[in-house]
Formats: structure tokens, C-alpha cells, sequence
């Protein structure tokens, strides 16, 4: 079937399993996840797939073998696409997001070497302002509180040298759009607004060379 958009029962259903993340509750609305966030996010993904590669919807259930938080369900759905970008609903709307999210040693090392340099360093700050006034929000999961070992605490762009990785995200609240296959729209602008940020780290970042037992 055709996208039409994620309907308001979505939400909902988000909602309910915030306030009561149980087995019991999953149990009696799971027919609900299935109709209102499973099946349009899979058509989503289909509608997608031509231009950004196969999506995964990911599985509800947290790992909770090493959470102190023991709640069995994610209170969201998200997936990733071969080719970006990663989606992301949840009772408060929508997200979309691409980037390197988490760099592996190798990464990192060139990301701030990259940034060091004037020529680089200052053409990645001015991407960074040019999306940032295209309203996407331009992040990472974790900044260092100083800087990196080897760099001045008064670097120019000390900022980005800080952060150890970088995206860029958009955030839609719930509105009556969600409920469209403008969703569709949403996202094709967002990855061109976002591509001229992803190809500065692919050019000067690019995937690690590491096995994975050396990423950190």
C-alpha cells in the first residue's frame, strides 16, 4: 500500500506506553503498533528505498540486560536507511537524522585534524551555519566538557573540536501534516538541506578502517 502519513492513533498509542510500559499494555494495543506505527513506517520505508537504500524498522524491545531501567519497550520506532537517513517517531513527533552519530578512533582523530586546518576547519563552520539557518540542528551525542588532548582550550573553533561526532537533525512536533504523505516530502528536503554538512565528513572523515575491537 501507498504512505499516507502516520495517523493520530500513532501517538496515541506512544502515550499510552509512556504511562504504562508493561507487558499487559503492549499485549492489549499491540494490534494498534502493528496498524498505526509498524505497517505506515514499513510503507514509508518502501516509498524511501529507491533513493536511500533498504530500511530497517528496529525491534520494540529494549535490551535491558544491563539497564538499571528495566522497562521492556522502546516509547518509539526508528530505522535506519542504507543510505541515511534515520527516523525516529515518538509521542512528540518526528525526527530525522544523519551524520556520523558515533566515529571510531581512526574517525575522530581525522575529524579534528580536519577541523585544526583553516581551510577545512572554516568551510565545515560555515556548512554548519548554513544549516543551522536552514532550522536543522546541527549536534552530536557527546561533547567533550574542554578540549581534546593536543589542541588549545582557545582554538578557534573549539566548539567543533569538542564534539565526538557530528549530525545534523530535524524535530517536527505532532501536527496535523504527520498524518500526510508531506511526510515523505519532509524528508526528501531535509537530506538535501543536510547533504552538503554529510559530504564535508565524507570527504575528509569517511568510514574506519579499524576492526571493530579497535573503534574505542
Amino acid at each position: 500500500m501507498a504512505f499516507r502519513g502516520f495517523p493520530a492513533e500513532a501517538f496515541e498509542f506512544f502515550d499510552g506506553l509512556e504511562a504504562d510500559n508493561s507487558k499487559a499494555y503492549w499485549t492489549d494495543h499491540k494490534a494498534d503498533y502493528e496498524q498505526y506505527v509498524k505497517e505506515p513506517f514499513e510503507e514509508l520505508l518502501a516509498e524511501l528505498a529507491p533513493t536511500y537504500g533498504e530500511g530497517h524498522l528496529m525491534r520494540p524491545y529494549r535490551d535491558i540486560r544491563f539497564s538499571a531501567d528495566k522497562s521492556p519497550y522502546k516509547t518509539w520506532a526508528a530505522a535506519g536507511m542504507a543510505k541515511g537517513p534515520y527516523i525516529q517517531l515518538n509521542s512528540e513527533g518526528l525526527g530525522v537524522g544523519r551524520g556520523y552519530y558515533m566515529m571510531a578512533n581512526d574517525q575522530l582523530e581525522k575529524f579534528r585534524r580536519a577541523i585544526d586546518d583553516d581551510k577545512t576547519g572554516k568551510k565545515l563552520e560555515s556548512l554548519v551555519v548554513d544549516a543551522r539557518k536552514k532550522k536543522l540542528d546541527v549536534t552530536a551525542h557527546d561533547v567533550l566538557k574542554t578540549a581534546p588532548k593536543g589542541y588549545p582550550k582557545d582554538h578557534p573553533r573549539i566548539e567543533l573540536l569538542r564534539h565526538k561526532g557530528l549530525v545534523a537533525w530535524k524535530h517536527w512536533p505532532v501536527a496535523a501534516w504527520i498524518g500526510t504523505k508531506a511526510v515523505k516530502t519532509r524528508i526528501v528536503e531535509f537530506m538535501q538541506a543536510s547533504t552538503p554538512l554529510v559530504k564535508w565528513l565524507d570527504d575528509n572523515v569517511g568510514p574506519s578502517t579499524l576492526p571493530v575491537e579497535g573503534r574505542r
